[in-house]
């Protein structure tokens, strides 16, 4: 169609990210889905930022922050 343009831009193949075992506090509360990273965490105990029940600590294999 006239006037139609499709533009498409490539960084070429990107580096797959690494994923590691990362502490993370997890929601406590089952109808909740809220969690945080421990290293972003100032709390010794936080509560969660979106419905404010408490948070226990858990392992989850996310993507290496550099």
């Amino acid at each position: 169609m006239k006037g139609d343009v499709t533009m498409s831009f490539s960084r070429g193949p990107k580096e797959p990210v690494a994923e590691v075992d990362t502490k993370v506090w997890a929601c406590t509360n089952d109808e909740c889905q809220g969690w945080m990273r421990e290293s972003y965490c100032f709390d010794s105990e936080p509560e969660c930022p979106l419905c404010h029940s408490s948070m226990k600590q858990e392992i989850r294999v996310l993507p290496e922050l550099k």
